[in-house]
């Protein structure tokens, strides 16, 4: 019985907000669509703030969606904002 509760701990490890910093910044600068590289990111226990401006509402969208794919984020804060071009 204790490999199982071994093998559960294992599974639910806890990934540090630096880290999840680190993915997202590199994920978001990378992207062709969102550019991200000049994006404020904020990580508080999991929780990603996203702010910054794009262009169009598909980059914003994308920046959540890539966001969200991250291990370790538990709820991205969209505050991204549309440069009105």
């Amino acid at each position: 019985m204790g490999s199982v509760c071994l093998d559960l701990a294992a599974k639910e490890k806890v990934v540090s907000d630096d880290s999840v910093y680190d993915h997202v910044k590199r994920r978001l600068a990378n992207d062709p669509d969102v550019k991200g590289g000049a994006m404020e990111i904020e990580v508080k226990q999991g929780v990603v703030t996203l702010r910054g401006t794009v262009d169009t509402d598909k980059q914003k969208q994308k920046a959540e969606k890539i966001t969200k794919k991250v291990n370790g984020v538990k709820q991205v804060i969209n505050e991204i904002k549309l440069s009105g071009k």
